[in-house]
Order: C-alpha cells, then sequence, then structure tokens
C-alpha cells in the first residue's frame, strides 16, 4: 500500500467517526433548569411517560421524533408552571390513557385492573369444581355380596391377630 492510499483510507474512517460522534451529539436533548429539583422532576416525568408511537419505551428512552416533541412539550408544561398533574392530565386527554403507565381506575381501564385477578379466581373455581366432580365420580359404591365377602375377610383377620 503507498502512503497516498493510507492517508486516504485514514481520512474516510476519520470522517465516519466525526460523522458518527455528530450524529449522536444531534439527539442529545438539551433543557435548561432553574435547579437540579426541576431537572430531576423532567427526568421523573419523561421516564414514567410512554411513547403513544413505539412498542412499551417511555419518552426519555425512545428516539421517534413523537417522543422527541412530548419532551419538549413537557418541558414547555413545566416552564408554564404547571405541575405533574396537569402535565400527565394534558398528555392523557390527547393521547390517550396509554401515554401512562398506571392507568388510572375507571370504567375503560377496569378489565386491565382487576381481569387478572377474576382470571385467576375463575380458573380456580373451575379446578376446584373439576377435583370434587372427579372425586365424587370416583366413588364406588360396593354390592351387597362384595360388603358381606369384606366383612367376612374383616371378621376373620381379627381373629389371627393382623
Amino acid at each position: 500500500m503507498s502512503a497516498r492510499s493510507i492517508t486516504l483510507f485514514a481520512r474516510a474512517v476519520l470522517g465516519m467517526l466525526l460523522g458518527l460522534v455528530l450524529s449522536a451529539n444531534a439527539a442529545i436533548d438539551a433543557y435548561q433548569f432553574d435547579d437540579a429539583a426541576q431537572e430531576e422532576r423532567f427526568r421523573q416525568l419523561i421516564n414514567e411517560l410512554r411513547c403513544p408511537k413505539c412498542q412499551n419505551q417511555n419518552i426519555a428512552d425512545s428516539d421517534a421524533p413523537l417522543s422527541k416533541d412530548l419532551r419538549q412539550r413537557v418541558y414547555e408544561l413545566m416552564e408554564e408552571g404547571r405541575d405533574d398533574a396537569e402535565i400527565v392530565d394534558f398528555l392523557v386527554e390527547r393521547y390517550g390513557t396509554f401515554v401512562t403507565y398506571r392507568p388510572p381506575v375507571n370504567a375503560v381501564t377496569g378489565m386491565l385492573w382487576f381481569g387478572p385477578v377474576l382470571l385467576v379466581m375463575g380458573a380456580a373455581f373451575c379446578v376446584g369444581f373439576w377435583i370434587r366432580r372427579r372425586s365424587r365420580d370416583a366413588r364406588v359404591e360396593l354390592t351387597e355380596d362384595e360388603q358381606r365377602r369384606i366383612a367376612d375377610l374383616l371378621r376373620q383377620s381379627d381373629g389371627k391377630g393382623l
């Protein structure tokens, strides 16, 4: 390899690395906060809110453009002085309860909250019913002749000391 080809190769690699670094920096959102408590509040909010577009990913971790917009909107709402409940209510009103990881208990989400418990209780009832029915069906009725034979055998065994 000539010195010129090595130089071109080194420049190409350097250019690709520089491109990767610049694209990684472009994905980082920079927000200005008055204090560390406000920044922590922002971090908690974006970690608790789910991206409506992504599959079960919060808006803090998602790279989707919608998540970027939602992070910006949360920041703007915080700057307006809204509290956490108002911010969550705003996003729920716009995107539905899917946007929260802890949806409220109401008529719409009742099956989400109580469905698993009802399913387990129903399964336990069915298994219990099946076991009772099976044990009832498993009882064997002896005829009178069989009962007499058993009684005779027991009497004979009592005399032999068994």
